[in-house]
């Protein structure tokens, strides 16, 4: 399940989050670097939803690694439980973009909240180039879905 949120002027893109049993740790609960990978399905998610696709990106020489990642862990998630992940563009300022992120439970309750910022360089050599430039439709897209 995958829906499209509009919520305050803004784009928020949710997935449902398949919940497997290796994805826990002994406590039973979700450990807690897999919630990074659920990041990144909610930001792979929204992309696809607003019509492009990270690897075209990666095909014309570039890519958009992490920069920096924030992670706030509010409430457990167990095996057998639901979760989604909602993702929305919260920052893009031409050389930056930071994603935000909720991962809800079953009850809708927010049990994980955070960001990525991502930069866009050049698969040669590594360095930074302006997303405006380089990717100007995908930027403005972003503009017209961030958060205001």
């Amino acid at each position: 399940m995958n829906k499209k949120l509009a919520m305050e002027s803004m784009y928020i893109s949710e997935k449902e989050i398949q919940i497997l049993y290796a994805d826990t740790d002994m406590m039973g609960v979700i450990y807690h670097a897999n919630y990074l990978k659920w990041f990144e399905l909610g930001r792979t998610q929204l992309i696809i939803d607003i019509g492009y696709n990270y690897l075209d990106m990666e095909r014309l020489g570039y890519y958009a690694p992490v920069y920096k990642v924030e992670i706030t862990y509010k409430r457990a998630i167990r095996y057998g439980e639901k979760a989604v992940v909602r993702t929305w563009v919260d920052e893009n300022n031409g050389l930056r973009t930071v994603y935000g992120y909720h991962i809800l439970n079953g009850k809708g309750e927010i049990c994980v909240e955070g960001t990525s910022t991502h930069i866009v360089v050049r698969k040669e050599d590594f360095k930074p180039v302006q997303f405006k430039k380089v990717f100007p439709e995908w930027f403005q897209k972003y503009e017209e879905i961030k958060k205001k």
